[in-house]
């Protein structure tokens, strides 16, 4: 039990230094600091698996530095499909406006080469799985993917509008 002590103390006594290094990872003293917390919990969590006789400080800068690079790719990770675009919806138009709106969409999507408007419909219109829209089509998951997205250019640039408002599709 007081081996257990003596680390957690040494641990506190590391703060300063895990501070200063994290200081490679982020340049606001507030992600700094949450990176330092998360690091401290992660460490305090794991002291069972700290093998005594070995460096307190590189298993604490390692903890960190995996701690940083596991957030870092998950706020990379890209989301495919049109899930959570609630944000890029405009604000809602007069009726008029959507029956016009809604005769230029039908006008672009009868426009549109067939290819791309028998994937577009399985996608979009009616919900399916890009894994599922490829084996009905037996074409690749990733054809799926490319012929939604040229689906969704054409009906920007068909209507006249930008990627941003075409998405909400």
């Amino acid at each position: 039990m007081s081996a257990e002590l003596s680390i957690q103390q040494e641990v506190v006594s590391l703060i300063p230094a895990l501070q200063k290094f994290a200081w490679r990872f982020h340049r606001s003293q507030t992600d700094v600091d949450d990176l330092v917390q998360e690091t401290l919990l992660k460490a305090l969590r794991a002291l069972p698996s700290f093998t005594p006789g070995t460096s307190l400080k590189s298993w604490m800068f390692t903890i960190m530095r995996n701690a940083h690079h596991t957030a870092y790719q998950k706020s990379r990770r890209v989301t495919v499909g049109t899930n959570n675009m609630e944000h890029l919806i405009p604000a809602a138009s007069s009726p008029q406006e959507w029956a016009i709106r809604k005769i230029e969409y039908d006008r672009a999507l009868a426009a549109m080469p067939p290819v791309y408007r028998h994937v577009f419909h399985l996608v979009i219109e009616d919900g399916q799985a890009y894994d599922a829209a490829a084996s009905e089509c037996q074409i690749s998951v990733g054809t799926v993917k490319s012929r939604v997205n040229r689906a969704k250019h054409f009906l920007a640039n068909h209507m006249g509008d930008t990627m941003s408002t075409v998405a909400a599709i």
